[in-house]
């Protein structure tokens, strides 16, 4: 077999024709392809890392945000528990103080009404004795008693001292005035003369003196002068008594 150099050299020429076309317009394109897929890959290969790190943040956040989230609601509960009882304490101290206070109250209106049924039992008391009295002294008055009633006057006015005369005549003045003196039973001689001189003696002046009989008097005297009297009778000491029982 007769080898032909000139076919075979333009083989050579076709075959390298051949690989410079397929390096010029498929290869090349073929290798740009693959290079721009692999950046497409890497590109989506890096987001995705890029979108796997911010989920990875954004749960890390959401992780720490649900602790805070639980702290904050802890704390939320124990604030409000402390308040709640807060109020708790101020409320059953506001009731303790209120029972405490309507606990006085009763205590004080029991009180109140206990002095009330003491000072009517006393007073009812207090009258019954007034009572009594003026009914045993009604009939234990009559001239006798009116006679040492009468000497008791007598004896106070001329036992009066210097300083109580000088008051009582500063308070009635100067002027003989008369003096009125009413008994319950006509005074005898002696005792109208020795009354006349206790009363010049507490008086000062020689003033005249009108007898007067006034038997609602009981037994006693009853003298005035001006502003001055003097009540040494049963009727005034039992009216005294009597106001005395009220008063109470």
């Amino acid at each position: 077999m007769e080898v032909s150099w000139s076919t075979f050299i333009l083989e050579i020429i076709n075959f390298l024709v051949l690989v410079w076309i397929l390096q010029r317009f498929l290869y090349k394109p073929v290798l740009e392809v693959i290079a721009r897929r692999k950046a497409g890959i890497e590109q989506t290969l890096t987001e995705s890392a890029e979108i796997r790190a911010e989920a990875t943040a954004l749960q890390a956040q959401y992780e720490t945000r649900l602790t805070d989230w639980d702290t904050e609601r802890r704390a939320a509960r124990e604030a409000l528990a402390r308040e709640l009882e807060t109020q708790r304490a101020e409320k059953l101290a506001a009731m303790q103080a209120d029972i405490v206070e309507e606990r006085e109250k009763s205590r004080v209106s029991e009180a109140r009404r206990q002095a009330d049924i003491e000072n009517k039992l006393e007073e009812t008391a207090l009258g019954q004795g007034a009572r009594f009295a003026q009914r045993l002294l009604q009939q234990a008055s009559g001239p006798e008693l009116e006679a040492r009633l009468v000497e008791m006057v007598i004896t106070e006015l001329m036992q009066l001292p210097e300083e109580r005369i000088t008051a009582l005549r500063k308070g009635y003045g100067t002027t003989p005035e008369p003096v009125q003196v009413r008994s319950a039973y006509p005074l005898p001689e002696d005792q109208r003369q020795r009354l006349a001189q206790a009363l010049t003696r507490a008086t000062g002046l020689d003033a005249p003196m009108q007898l007067e009989q006034d038997a609602a008097l009981l037994a006693g005297l009853h003298i005035t002068r001006g502003p001055w009297v003097i009540g040494a009778n049963l009727r005034d000491e039992l009216a005294g008594f009597a106001t005395l029982s009220h008063d109470r």
